[in-house]
């Protein structure tokens, strides 16, 4: 009996509530600050006075951002000369993509877009650098509905020609795509439940 109860707390949800801050390393603290305030609206907020080392905590969209002076410049990874988006990035949501574009192209900044199409939804992404090189995402990912999936549904985790048949994907009509999302959805909350 008591190693069932081991089993199903090792396998149960964290008591997390959400994500709290994310924290960079920068060349210039003042710089990078400025720039979370002045391009995605951030707003600085007090930082413990306990810290014996230059930072600042910036806050807004229920997310904090805490920037540390670096103690060289070569702690601080180099700017990338390209956009990757499968490099390691902070993702914003967001209801006009356009609205910030028009505000990068002000700033003089670069950014590389990519348009993501999942059953006939689509999600609209901007990836772009802090002035350290961190790279950021802004999308409408909100436009994919969130599915759990089962330990036996791993699957869906690979390429999809991986497990359908490439001519067979393309000929998949949304409303199929539809349905098999909904049923691993079904099984998944059924293996949830249990």
């Amino acid at each position: 009996m008591g190693v069932l109860q081991e089993e199903n707390v090792s396998n149960s949800a964290l008591p997390l509530l959400s994500l709290n801050h994310v924290s960079y390393l920068c060349k210039s603290v003042e710089e990078s600050a400025k720039f979370y305030q002045e391009v995605l609206g951030f707003v600085l907020i007090r930082r413990p006075s306990s810290f014996q080392f230059e930072g600042a905590w910036l806050f807004n969209y229920g997310i904090g951002i805490h920037l540390l002076q670096c103690n060289s410049i070569n702690d601080v990874q180099q700017m990338p000369v390209k956009i990757n988006p499968k490099d390691n990035h902070i993702s914003f949501q967001c209801t006009d993509i356009e609205l910030v574009k028009k505000r990068l192209r002000e700033m003089g900044m670069k950014y590389e877009t990519a348009l993501v199409e999942e059953g006939g939804v689509f999600v609209n992404q901007l990836f772009f650098h802090d002035p350290d090189g961190y790279m950021i995402e802004i999308c409408n990912c909100d436009n994919i509905p969130v599915i759990p999936l089962s330990s036996s549904a791993c699957l869906m985790l690979k390429k999809p020609e991986s497990y359908v048949d490439a001519k067979k994907s393309k000929a998949l009509k949304a409303v199929e795509m539809e349905t098999r999302m909904m049923e691993t959805l079904f099984a998944n909350m059924s293996d949830i439940a249990m």
